[in-house]
């Protein structure tokens, strides 16, 4: 038996709909045109190579490949927590990540505080062009040079302590303890000029009626930064710090890796360069695999967590 479906004949609606569209991507496609290689490139090196996280759940050999490789489950994963190395490089890394995150939250919302009292638009621009610097250069650059500053023997920074202050010398990149204070120290220096950009503009929005009417009122300097202008800034804090918060397992592999030796690996190796040295020197591949997946999906949770409070508390989205 034939059954006969009349066809239903378009609105105009419908029909004005397929027009749009269609002189939609008569204009646009020559932007997906030019979209088109960074998504081959993206495709090629961000997403593909993830099927190789299939050897963290395997004995991987390169010799065997990810088929005749043994699979062996979540036995590395349970390593992570076994091994007593891998557990005191996660304690490591958290520890050094949230100092991070605490005094590069702390120190650019005071500096910036401080440059936004200074009235002279010329050395106002001239500081914050110096302390903004550094962010610009690699990891490489100042490592030698903090090498040489902190060097024990003939280091500008041990001269200074020996000889105007009578201290002995301090061999700040082979003490552990020492080697997590010049880490948090020096991450701050390099990074906190661009935070005082952020919290600089953010000071140029505040309506400066409000400070008038503050001063009419008898208010003083301290009164007024107390009570307008960090409440302004705590929006614009709360977001940077949540944003901060998704880097919790990320110590900063160009900078420890500049800077770290045998003799520190105890207190200062973190997350990454633990993966490097195991996976890479090592060749325990399934093994940094497992610990690179593990840091991976920690950090995909607290990403996912901070958005969420970055939209709740300051309103803040992204998509």
């Amino acid at each position: 038996m034939d059954v006969h479906v009349e066809s239903v004949p378009a609105t105009p609606a419908i029909v004005k709909k397929r027009q749009r569209l269609l002189r939609h991507r008569k204009v646009t496609w020559a932007f997906h045109l030019m979209l088109l290689p960074a998504v081959v490139l993206a495709l090629l090196f961000n997403y593909l190579p993830m099927f190789g996280s299939v050897m963290a759940f395997q004995n991987f050999k390169p010799w065997t490949g990810f088929i005749n490789s043994e699979w062996v489950g979540l036995e590395h994963f349970a390593a992570i927590f076994e091994r007593k190395d891998s557990t005191q490089v996660i304690m490591n890394t958290l520890l050094i990540a949230v100092l991070k995150i605490v005094f590069i939250i702390i120190v650019p919302v005071v500096f910036a505080l401080m440059l936004n009292e200074v009235r002279k638009s010329v050395f106002k621009r001239t500081i914050q062009t110096f302390v903004y610097l550094p962010h610009f250069l690699s990891w490489v650059i100042l490592g030698g040079i903090l090498v040489d500053l902190l060097s024990p023997q003939g280091g500008l920074v041990n001269r200074i302590m020996t000889e105007w202050f009578g201290l002995n010398p301090v061999f700040f990149l082979g003490d552990g303890d020492w080697f997590r204070f010049t880490a948090v120290l020096s991450h701050i220096w390099k990074e906190f000029g661009y935070g005082t950009i952020i919290y600089l503009a953010a000071l140029a929005g505040i309506n400066p009626n409000l400070y008038e009417a503050a001063e009419v009122d008898g208010a003083n300097r301290w009164q007024q930064t107390l009570f307008i202008t960090l409440p302004a800034l705590v929006p614009i804090i709360v977001v940077c710090a949540t944003l901060e918060l998704s880097n919790i397992l990320s110590g900063g592999f160009d900078q420890i890796y500049n800077l770290y030796n045998p003799m520190v690996y105890d207190k200062g190796d973190i997350i990454d360069t633990f993966v490097y040295r195991v996976g890479i020197l090592d060749q325990q591949l399934s093994f940094s695999a497992a610990i690179g997946m593990f840091k991976s999906v920690v950090s995909l949770v607290l990403v996912v967590l901070v958005y969420r409070i970055a939209h709740k508390v300051a309103n803040y989205r992204i998509f």
